[in-house]
């Protein structure tokens, strides 16, 4: 614990010589005393999923106290499209376990992300953190193990061409300075995630590379670390506005987009899972994928369509789910296969010592190597709300243990090779497709609705908002209509340009 502690990079968890989660309001107190904090900050996403922010100055040791205690006050409806104005006051109390030390603030500022309560004091039953908190509950319940996740976070960075070392276009992958020129922002932008409490597993930059009008387009990806699913939820929105807050100081412009331009690589926002029942990863049995995990893929492929109604929520989201682009557009799943839809990554399942042969000064590792097997989501990008998906996914997961036929629908829709090839185009039939628009995924979302409301998990009134924000965009055959339109598909870009 003491080695964990110092090489923890939350200046709060250094300080205070504890892990984030045995915060108390006394160490908030002490650390904001000790440490010449002038000013608190709450943080809260809303129904848009960026992050909100009330500031505080500490104007004295009560005042703190209160706030630290009882919370604020807040207007849902500006917050949420499904609270009215007529009753529309909330609670926004602090969860100390999320303190961090805003790297931004000139003035010294703590900020911790807050929970939402109602008028009786209740957690609200809409509020998005609350739906995924209940989600993983749910599934506990049912299964008697945990649901986790992780995410893998993409982006663009734009900026001015300098013309210099130019980068191969759609050949960003994993590229090194100087052809891929945000590589130090990236780098700085883990740090500072890092220090807000992100487990952050590892950054690179991603395919996507190009030049429009003397600005460079550079694709890069952040990826973390399993964990408890409303901390991994946590960490992305934590992420997404620390992304953009650097980059508005640099003066670059970013986005998580699902879609540039035509041709180009869009942006995902795949989402990692993996259950454990008293610290074990389930998902492995004698080596391979064992049942508890294929029971879960069931159900995520039956409940497929609508799960893009909480990942996939703006109409640009709809021309990234085509084929060719390393994106899904069937319901099916495979190993380390890229052109499905859910994809079971290498788990270093293999028995040889790599470690050993790479290094032969080394001895016998004795590393539990089974802890790292996940299962991969493939079709979310950043338009999500991203406590709404995988609180969609938590679902889809348990009732995998609900169906009577998961085994039997795993193995049906098992696919072995890139489905998008011509020689393989007869492994579609019988494959069911994702939805080609927001109206198409809300009427999905429609017909399974009863299967995310059970168990009291998501509210009717949650699932109402989500089907009518997404028939607003009434977009049932906009990507028909722009086809490979240029123009068309940048209006359309530029208007969805900062989603999420």
């Amino acid at each position: 614990m003491k080695r964990e502690l110092e090489l923890n990079p939350n200046k709060v968890v250094a300080y205070l010589g504890k892990p984030a989660r045995e915060f108390t309001k006394a160490d908030i107190v002490r650390y904001i005393s000790e440490n010449g904090i002038r000013m608190v900050n709450f943080m809260y996403p809303a129904g848009d999923g960026r992050l909100k922010t009330l500031n505080f100055v500490i104007n004295n040791a009560a005042y703190l106290d209160a706030i630290l205690t009882c919370g604020e006050r807040v207007d849902g409806s500006s917050l949420f499209p499904f609270i009215e104005a007529g009753s529309s006051d909330l609670y926004v109390v602090p969860r100390f376990r999320t303190a961090f030390l805003d790297p931004f603030a000139e003035i010294p500022t703590l900020t911790m992300l807050c929970s939402f309560f109602n008028k009786d004091g209740e957690p609200l039953a809409s509020a998005p953190r609350y739906t995924l908190l209940k989600a993983c509950a749910a599934f506990e319940q049912t299964t008697g193990m945990q649901f986790e996740a992780m995410g893998e976070l993409e982006y663009y960075v734009i900026a001015e061409d300098e013309g210099l070392f130019p980068a191969t276009d759609q050949k960003g992958y994993h590229e090194s300075s100087p052809y891929a020129k945000f590589n130090e922002f990236r780098a700085e932008c883990m740090a500072y995630i890092a220090q807000a409490g992100g487990q952050i597993k590892y950054g690179h930059s991603e395919v996507g590379n190009f030049t429009i009008d003397d600005l460079i387009y550079e694709q890069n990806e952040i990826e973390f670390l399993p964990t408890a699913a409303a901390e991994a939820a946590d960490q992305l929105v934590v992420a997404k506005w620390i992304i953009r807050n650097l980059a508005y100081r640099y003066g670059f412009d970013v986005t998580f987009a699902p879609k540039i331009t035509a041709g180009k690589a869009g942006s995902g926002l795949h989402i990692h899972m993996r259950i454990t029942k008293d610290g074990k990863n389930m998902m492995l049995e004698d080596g391979k994928l064992s049942a508890i995990a294929r029971r879960a893929i069931a159900g995520m492929m039956e409940l497929a369509p609508s799960i893009t109604a909480f990942g996939n929520t703006n109409p640009t989201s709809y021309f990234r789910l085509v084929p060719h682009q390393e994106a899904p557009t069937n319901v099916c799943w495979g190993d380390r296969n890229r052109s499905v839809l859910v994809r079971v990554p290498l788990g270093w399942a293999a028995k040889s010592d790599m470690c050993r042969i790479a290094n032969p000064l080394e001895g016998e590792s004795d590393y539990d190597t089974t802890q790292k097997q996940t299962v991969e989501m493939r079709s979310p990008d950043g338009s999500a709300d991203v406590y709404e998906l995988i609180a969609g996914l938590a679902v889809a997961c348990r009732y995998g243990f609900e169906m009577e036929n998961a085994l039997e629908l795993a193995e049906r829709t098992y696919v072995n090779v890139n489905i998008h090839l011509k020689e393989n185009e007869h492994k579609l039939q019988g494959l069911a497709q994702l939805p080609d628009s927001c109206a198409a995924s809300a009427d999905c979302l429609e017909k399974q609705r009863a299967i995310f409301e059970s168990r009291g998990v998501f509210s009717p009134a949650m699932i109402d908002g989500v089907i009518n924000m997404l028939r607003s965009y009434d977009d049932r055959t906009l990507r028909a209509d722009i086809g490979n339109d240029q123009e068309k598909m940048l209006e359309l870009v530029h208007k969805y340009f900062h989603c999420g």
